[in-house]
């Protein structure tokens, strides 16, 4: 049995730096740019710093782990790159000041961790990577997997607000970190901050009559538009959309600011990554805001790196979450 106390304070002191050292990459985008001669050239190197980041932090304080991740060292150690190089061992020094280029490519490769064990962590270093270059809302989402699904749930939004009278297009100065454990809820502390008390989020059921409030990406290629249209317009109460990158969507749903989650199919065969979802799903599942495909059915994480036997995502609180699934189906959504 692992010490689940152990395993949330570690993975809570890694996205805290690693949301550190993200903040301090979009603070210099200009400078990034100048030195990589590459427009995108910021959001990579906070990804590989990122991933540095956490990997480092969780092997000093649980020792060998196994993390399943999005990135490896191998563009980084391509000659061509070697500015990209430069520019992620300058970002990873601010929090680990005597770090190695060899010693920082070393932990970047503990994210080529093997699924097949029953339990593992998965990261996504930088999600949401448009809305990173934007300065606005991007998350850095660890997650912990035990026999096929998320127990633990770690995310930093360096950019979200805790106030949610303020605007999610402009970056906050705090931002908010957000942890749980399955069974055991889930927790908001500022993003900077790893040693702040947290406070406990528990959100209510959506009572109806309400405005039904929809996370939607900025970027409408991430989830079928027409298709929440349609669903909302079944469901036949008010509604809107809140747009914001990321699965930061997983946090505002987790602490009341929308009601639903929705990330429907945009293509045939497409699988989500597990790494996009772990973190989000166990935190908003723990608030009372149930996790599932577009069928109903639980997230499996037992299939390697993508959710092969899911088809995109449905997170609302129950009352909400039963419309949505009932009107999913009497449109055949996903079906095909």
């Amino acid at each position: 049995m692992p010490d689940y106390s152990k395993l949330i304070d570690a993975g809570r002191e890694a996205v805290t730096l690693a949301s550190t050292v993200c903040r301090q990459v979009q603070a210099s985008l200009d400078d990034v740019r100048a030195i990589t001669k590459d427009d995108k050239s910021p959001v990579t190197v906070a990804d590989f710093a990122s991933q540095a980041i956490v990997a480092y932090v969780l092997r000093e304080r649980l020792g060998d782990v196994i993390l399943v991740a999005e990135e490896a060292s191998a563009f980084l150690r391509e000659d061509d790159h070697a500015a990209h190089l430069e520019a992620t061992l300058a970002a990873v020094r601010e929090v680990w000041p005597e770090a190695t280029a060899d010693e920082m490519l070393e932990v970047i490769d503990i994210g080529a961790g093997d699924t097949s064990h029953h339990s593992f962590w998965t990261l996504d270093p930088i999600d949401g990577t448009k809305g990173f270059l934007r300065n606005q809302q991007y998350a850095v989402a660890l997650g912990f997997i035990e026999n096929g699904a998320p127990t633990i749930g770690v995310m930093g939004c360096p950019n979200l607000p805790k106030d949610l009278s303020e605007p999610l297009d402009e970056p906050d100065p705090n931002g908010c970190l957000y942890f749980g454990m399955h069974n055991e809820g889930v927790y908001e502390a500022p993003c900077d901050d790893a040693t702040a008390d947290p406070i406990r989020l528990t959100r209510l059921d959506h009572e109806k009559g309400d405005p039904i409030l929809v996370c939607a990406s900025v970027e409408k290629a991430h989830s079928n538009v027409s298709d929440t249209d349609r669903i909302l317009e079944i469901i036949g109460e008010e509604s809107d959309l809140v747009r914001l990158d990321s699965q930061a969507k997983y946090a505002v749903v987790a602490r009341g600011q929308a009601d639903a989650y929705l990330r429907l199919p945009t293509r045939k065969g497409y699988v989500e990554r597990i790494w996009d979802h772990a973190a989000g799903a166990l935190i908003a599942g723990e608030s009372g805001a149930p996790v599932t495909d577009i069928n109903g059915n639980a997230l499996d994480f037992s299939h390697g790196r993508g959710l092969e036997k899911n088809k995109g995502i449905v997170s609302a609180p129950p009352r909400i979450h039963g419309l949505l699934i009932g009107a999913i189906r009497e449109l055949g959504i996903g079906q095909d």
